[in-house]
């Protein structure tokens, strides 16, 4: 076997998507006779600084050898990547032997791949480990690719939450004119394909969220648990002639970008957690529609944020109240955490009120500072407020950020296997 990595073929403003390239890599080997076991999409850390939208990093597990795979990569970036562009510095890693082999990936490779997805890696870091396991590569411009390409190397060692992900291509005149698609269909087929396949649609918002919008080549992806739904679901779709499809295996919706944070004041920048906190301030929308407060432990105070493009999450975020104990999930950035989901553990239940007297049941007045409360008609007094009974809109359990919002990452959840009632976006 060999593992052909590639990665940063693409542009944010030229088009063309790394899928594309490892799509017609796999192609390209199948019409030369050798097998292709399978394709992986690796989603890399979403907050990364030189990538482009989603981060990924792609792998074709093949039985050609690794001369012919080498240049078969090789020539398919040369033809396809947008070099022009200034961000754009493919990479290319080929590593012989079986992609599940401590041998042929060992454990520094794995690990490697790890903290692709969740923290940083310099290009020096790549090439070194590169040569350590004395894998073939390749770098154009700078190189940089060869960070992603090597952990799309070690990416099936280092996960074993997979989804799935079948993405239909344009025709290449196509490339850069508006897509052609029935919206009607593809919201038709969603709804029969559900759970199995998920994020393809997002009801809330009434978009496509499958078919993309920059000039790229694809056409529209299905992402879902299962391979079959997702085929038969892009078959259901009507919508302009396709080049051809490819399903990829993939870390998308498995929330493996997440860090296990212990306490608030280990988050740190440029990393994306999972931790404990209780609301310390209520919720704020501020200019744009965004929301803020402030999570709490004994550690640290952080602000977290479900900025105006999360739509109707923030109406969730809203709804929280001091005291509130949470689970809070999402990006570090500036100090402030991004919020892709939360979960609410204890809520509050009850507010602060001013005492009603028992004889009238009017409401008390203050009796003056630090004096508690009367009632002048009659005489009555309480010491201070009481609790007060308060209805609550939110319940304990699971919320997210809906499909339109969502980075490819992060776990949707529908999936499954939460520890508390979910509340899902669909």
């Amino acid at each position: 076997m060999t593992t052909v990595g590639l990665d940063d073929t693409d542009s944010r403003t030229l088009g063309m998507c790394t899928t594309y390239v490892a799509a017609r890599v796999a192609r390209t080997l199948a019409e030369r006779g050798h097998g292709v076991a399978r394709v992986l999409l690796v989603r890399l850390n979403p907050a990364v600084e030189h990538k482009t939208r989603g981060n990924a990093a792609l792998a074709i597990h093949t039985d050609a050898p690794e001369d012919t795979a080498f240049a078969v990569a090789r020539d398919a970036v040369e033809a396809a990547a947008a070099v022009a562009d200034d961000r754009t510095n493919p990479g290319l890693v080929v590593a012989p032997g079986r992609p599940d082999d401590p041998d042929a990936v060992p454990d520094a490779v794995a690990e490697f791949s790890r903290d692709a997805v969740r923290d940083h890696h310099d290009i020096a870091d790549a090439t070194a480990l590169v040569e350590a396991a004395g894998y073939r590569s390749a770098g154009w411009k700078n190189g940089r690719g060869r960070i992603g390409a090597l952990a799309a190397v070690g990416a099936w060692r280092a996960f074993e939450d997979w989804t799935y992900e079948y993405i239909s291509y344009r025709e290449e005149s196509r490339w850069g004119t508006a897509r052609d698609v029935d919206h009607d269909s593809v919201f038709a087929a969603a709804d029969d394909a559900y759970p199995d396949a998920w994020d393809t649609v997002d009801r809330g918002e009434g978009e496509a969220v499958c078919v993309p919008h920059t000039p790229g080549p694809i056409l529209h992806g299905i992402r879902g648990d299962d391979p079959e739904a997702c085929r038969a679901l892009a078959a259901a779709i009507e919508a302009e002639p396709t080049d051809f499809a490819q399903l990829f295996v993939t870390n998308q919706g498995t929330d493996a970008h997440l860090c296990d944070a212990d306490a608030l004041d280990a988050l740190a920048d440029g990393r994306a957690y999972r931790v404990d906190g209780t609301v310390a301030t209520a919720p704020e929308t501020r200019r744009g529609g965004h929301v803020f407060f402030e999570v709490a432990d004994d550690t640290a105070e952080v602000r977290c944020a479900a900025f105006e493009p999360t739509k109707r999450f923030r109406e969730r975020v809203r709804d929280l109240r001091e005291g509130d104990a949470l689970t809070v999930c999402g990006e570090v950035s500036d100090g402030t955490l991004k919020l892709e989901k939360f979960a609410l553990r204890e809520r509050v239940t009850t507010a602060p009120a001013t005492p009603v007297c028992p004889s009238c049941e009017r409401t008390m007045e203050s009796a003056g500072a630090g004096q508690g409360y009367r009632c002048r008609d009659c005489s009555t007094s309480a010491p201070g407020k009481v609790a007060e009974p308060i209805a609550r809109d939110l319940d304990v359990g699971w919320y997210e950020v809906p499909p339109c919002a969502r980075r490819h990452v992060a776990r949707p959840l529908v999936r499954g296997s939460w520890d508390a009632p979910v509340h899902p976006e669909h």
